[in-house]
C-alpha cells in the first residue's frame, strides 16, 4: 500500500491531551463569551442561551470539523501520522471589540439590547465577507502598512475595552479577582506548570470558585454566588437549535457608518492574523492552503451571523504547541462535539452559575496585557513612539463612554449641561469626540503617520496622511457616523500635513543627491 492510499488514524492517544487542553481553552471563551452578553450588554437569557449560543455551537462546530477535514487530506496526501489540525474558534480580541466597542455603545445608546444584537450581527456580516474576499488586498495593506500603526491600534483596544473593565473588577472583589490573577500570571507569563498538566485558567477557576462558594457557609456571599441562582440555571437546561435569525441581520444596517469604521479595518486584521497563522503551522511541518483557510473562516462566520452568533471565527494562533502536546486530528473534531453539547443543550448556563465572573475577569486582563505588550514587543524599538500615538484615538474613545454614560446614568448629555461647564473641569468633550470617531482607523493612520517620519520616509507619511484625509472627510475617521463632508476641517488638516510632507520629502530628495551634482556657492567652507 502507498503512503498515498493509508488511511490516516482518526483519533490517538495524545489527541486527549490536546483535547483537553484546547478544550479547556474553548470553555473558559465560552465562559467568558457568557459573561460579557449577560452581565455586561445585560442580554435576558433567553436569548442568550436559546438564540447565540446555539448558533455559536454550529459555527465553531463546522470549524472544527472542517479543520480536522482538512488535516485528515493533508495525512492522507503526505501519509505522515504526525498531522496537526488547526485549532480556531471565537476570535478572543474581537469578542471585546465587538462588544464593547459595537454592541455595548448601541445597547446604552438605544437603550435596547436586541438592537446591540442586531448591530453585532452586522459588524460579522460584513467582516465575513471582508475574511471571504479580502484575501487578494490583504498582503498589499499588510505591506505597505507599519506593524506599529497595525498593533498600535490594536493595543488601544486590549488597554482600554478589554483590560479595563476586568482590571476594576478585580479590585472590587480582590480576594477572588488577584489570587485568580496571580495564579493565571505565574503559568501564562512566568512558565509554572502546575501538577498533572492542570491547564491554568482551570486553577484560577477552582480557587475563585472555591472562595465564592466557601464564602456561602459562613452566611455571605462574596463573588455573587448563590444556591437560587444556581437552581435557576437549572431552568435553561434543554435543547435549542439555531434558528434563522435574517430579519435581525438586516435591521442592524441602520448602524451602517458606526460598524463598518470598525469591521473593515479589524477584518483585515484578521486576513493578516490567520495568514500569519498558516505561515507558523507550516514551520511547525502541518502546509495548509491560506486561501482555503481564509474562506472557511469568513464563510462559517456567515453562517453563524446568520444564525444569530455576533462573533467571527478564526484560526487560533498554537498550532506547534498543540501539535507538541499530541494533538493530531481527532482533537479537532472532538472540541466541535464538545461545544454543541455546551450550546446546544444549556450546561453553560449551569457552568456560568457556579463559576464566580471575577475568577474569569483576570484572563481577560491577561488577553489585554498580552495584545497591548505584543504592539511594542513586535516592532522595531525605534517605533515605540508611532505604538503610543495609534494607542490614543481609542483612549479618548474609551473616555467619552465613560462621561456618556455617567451622564446618561444622570439622564442628562454632554450638550445639556454644555461644553463650555465641561471644559472648565478640564473636560474637553469635543475633542474628544473628534479624536474618538473611527478610533481604529485614526490610530492606524496617525500611528503609520508616526512610524514612517521616525524613519524619515516622509513620502509615505504624506500618502496615509492623505488617506486620512479622505477618511476623514467621509467620516470613517473623525466622525460619529460614514457621510459627506463629516469633519471638513480635520480632512483639511490632514490634508496640510500630506502636502508638508509631501514637500518636504521632496526637499530631502533634494538635499540627498550627491554633492558633485550639485552647485556649490563660491566661498562656502568645506566639510
Amino acid at each position: 500500500m502507498t503512503a498515498t492510499t493509508q488511511k490516516p488514524v482518526l483519533w490517538t492517544a495524545t489527541d486527549w491531551n490536546a483535547f483537553f487542553g484546547f478544550g479547556t481553552n474553548i470553555l473558559v471563551n465560552m465562559l467568558v463569551l457568557t459573561g460579557l452578553l449577560r452581565y455586561v450588554l445585560k442580554m435576558p437569557d433567553a436569548l442568550v442561551f436559546g438564540r447565540i449560543l446555539p448558533a455559536l455551537g454550529l459555527m465553531m462546530c463546522l470549524s472544527t470539523f472542517y479543520y480536522a477535514w482538512l488535516a485528515y487530506k493533508l495525512a492522507l496526501k503526505t501519509g505522515r501520522t504526525d498531522v496537526c489540525a488547526l485549532p480556531s474558534g471565537v476570535s478572543v480580541p474581537h469578542m471585546f471589540v465587538v462588544t464593547f466597542v459595537i454592541m455595548l455603545p448601541i445597547t446604552i445608546k438605544t437603550g435596547d439590547p436586541i438592537k446591540g444584537w442586531s448591530a453585532g450581527l452586522v459588524w460579522v456580516f460584513f467582516q465575513s465577507f471582508v475574511l471571504m474576499i479580502g484575501g487578494f488586498i490583504a498582503p498589499y495593506i499588510r505591506k505597505i502598512t507599519p506593524r506599529a500603526a497595525l498593533l498600535g491600534a490594536l493595543a488601544g483596544i486590549s488597554i482600554t475595552f478589554i483590560s479595563m473593565r476586568p482590571a476594576v473588577e478585580m479590585f472590587m472583589t480582590p480576594m477572588i479577582g488577584l489570587l485568580c490573577f496571580a495564579i493565571i500570571l505565574v503559568s501564562w507569563f512566568g512558565g509554572f506548570k502546575y501538577p498533572k498538566g492542570i491547564p491554568a485558567g482551570l486553577v484560577a477557576i477552582a480557587a475563585g470558585m472555591l472562595i465564592a462558594w466557601g464564602s456561602t457557609l459562613f452566611g455571605f456571599s462574596y463573588g455573587g454566588m448563590s444556591l437560587a441562582n444556581l437552581a435557576g440555571a437549572f431552568a435553561n437546561f434543554g435543547f435549542s437549535v439555531p434558528l434563522p435569525a435574517f430579519g435581525t441581520v438586516f435591521s442592524g444596517f441602520e448602524f451602517l457608518g458606526v460598524i463598518l469604521v470598525t469591521a473593515i479595518p479589524f477584518g483585515i486584521y484578521d486576513l493578516v492574523e490567520a495568514m500569519d497563522n498558516v505561515e507558523s503551522a507550516e514551520a511547525a511541518g502541518d502546509s495548509y492552503p491560506t486561501t482555503q483557510v481564509l474562506t472557511a473562516d469568513g464563510v462559517v462566520s456567515l453562517i453563524g451571523c446568520l444564525m444569530g452568533n455576533p462573533f467571527i471565527n478564526a484560526v487560533y494562533i498554537g498550532h506547534p504547541g498543540w501539535k507538541a502536546m499530541g494533538g493530531r486530528i481527532g482533537y479537532s473534531a472532538a472540541t466541535g462535539v464538545m461545544v454543541i453539547v455546551l450550546s446546544w443543550f444549556g450546561v453553560i448556563a449551569v457552568m456560568s452559575s457556579l463559576i464566580p465572573l471575577v475568577a474569569i475577569s483576570p484572563i481577560l486582563l491577561y488577553i489585554g496585557m498580552l495584545i497591548g505588550a505584543q504592539a511594542f514587543q513586535e516592532t522595531p524599538k525605534h517605533h515605540a513612539p508611532a505604538v503610543v500615538l495609534a494607542l490614543i484615538p481609542n483612549i479618548a474613545a474609551w473616555g467619552k463612554l465613560q462621561i456618556d454614560s455617567a451622564l446618561g446614568a444622570a439622564g442628562t448629555n454632554a450638550a445639556a449641561v454644555g461644553l463650555d461647564k465641561l471644559g472648565q473641569v478640564g473636560v474637553l468633550y469635543h475633542g474628544l469626540e473628534v479624536l474618538a470617531g473611527g478610533a481604529i482607523l485614526g490610530g492606524m493612520v496617525l500611528g503609520a503617520v508616526g512610524a514612517f517620519i521616525i524613519d524619515k520616509k516622509y513620502a509615505e507619511a504624506s500618502y496615509f496622511a492623505a488617506a486620512g484625509a479622505v477618511l476623514t472627510f467621509f467620516g470613517f475617521m473623525h466622525g460619529e457616523q460614514v457621510g459627506f463632508a463629516v469633519t471638513p476641517t480635520v480632512a483639511v488638516a490632514y490634508a496640510l500635513v500630506a502636502g508638508f510632507l509631501f514637500a518636504l520629502s521632496r526637499s530631502s530628495e533634494v538635499a540627498s543627491v550627491p554633492s558633485s551634482r550639485k552647485e556649490v556657492p563660491a566661498g562656502t567652507p568645506a566639510e
